[in-house]
């Protein structure tokens, strides 16, 4: 690995890799840093029905395989890292890794994306990997023939609660609200006549606390109406309730929102020139894969533009 180059990408999905493509493509040495401990949500994603030019739908992990090595095509290099912060120095960025080593950079693209929330409530640390996920597509063949519980109430609840009802023999859907954020067209798979036997909806709760020895057992929820406590028995829980952006590393070196998402402008440039930020990272309001891919087309010619008007 060099320690010097044109755009350095930060982020490994759709919206990094895709604006290695067109960075590459316009001949600019490009390094995109995946980071080992968040992987992209789409490889998290049983099959993505939405994107343009798949009628069956693909894999999320072969989807992103897929986009990865067309940027490799093109010359953009790889490497697996951390960032641990990004400093301005003259007309040059430095990139700091968690390997200690130091990169610099003409121009940097933020493409890091966000992670699934917690609910903070007791013994979901204690019990992550031991009967507490985030990710059905990762887990839910643990679950085969069992009882599990899906908390949330939107489109990711919904997908993952229809993954898991090819595997699991019961699934309680619990959400804090009376009606769903969800897409009509999941409601209607998730709640159709052919899974009202296997799916029970449980709402407007919330949950309280995690109950269970070595392992999860049961869920403590709340009425939000009459405030009756329950439990509910199950051997999994998959937390669906929403997202946070990876954007820690950038220690007010660009502006956020209050949400911690990357502010930019038009052309995807934050407060900062020089740096752009694409994908679902960034303050926007539509997270989709389709829609990171072109956030990232755009940020790679945002960059080369700025690389191009600027003397290095």
């Amino acid at each position: 690995m060099d320690d010097s180059y044109d755009l350095i990408i930060i982020g490994g999905g759709p919206a990094g890799y895709t604006a290695g493509i067109y960075a590459s493509r316009a001949l600019l040495n490009t390094l995109i840093i995946t980071s080992y401990i968040q992987p992209p949500q789409v490889v998290l994603t049983d099959i993505v029905e939405n994107y343009p030019g798949f009628p069956e739908g693909i894999n999320g992990f072969d989807f992103i395989e897929k986009v990865k090595q067309q940027a490799e095509k093109f010359g953009c290099k790889m490497t697996v890292s951390e960032v641990v912060k990004i400093e301005k120095q003259d007309k040059h960025f430095e990139v700091h890794l968690s390997s200690k080593a130091i990169l610099k950079t003409k121009a940097i693209i933020i493409a890091s994306g966000r992670r699934n929330k917690k609910l903070s409530v007791e013994k979901e640390e204690e019990f992550i990997g031991k009967g507490i996920s985030y990710c059905a597509v990762c887990d839910a063949p643990l679950y085969r023939y069992k009882t599990v519980a899906v908390i949330g109430g939107g489109d990711t609840a919904f997908s993952e609660a229809i993954y898991l009802t090819k595997f699991v023999n019961k699934l309680y859907l619990i959400h804090r609200r009376e009606q769903f954020r969800a897409t009509k067209l999941l409601q209607k798979r998730l709640l159709s006549d052919e899974l009202k036997d296997k799916v029970e909806v449980v709402i407007p709760y919330i949950v309280e606390k995690f109950v269970g020895e070595d392992r999860l057992n049961g869920v403590v929820i709340r009425n939000l109406k009459t405030n009756n406590v329950e439990i509910i028995h199950c051997d999994g829980v998959f937390v669906c309730i929403g997202y946070q952006p990876n954007t820690e590393f950038l220690n007010g070196i660009v502006k956020l929102d209050d949400n911690g998402y990357i502010i930019t402008d038009i052309n995807l440039q934050t407060s900062q020139p020089g740096i752009f930020a694409c994908g679902d990272c960034r303050q926007n309001t539509l997270k989709q894969v389709v829609y990171a891919c072109a956030d990232g087309a755009k940020a790679a010619l945002s960059a080369v533009e700025f690389i191009e008007n600027n003397k290095f």
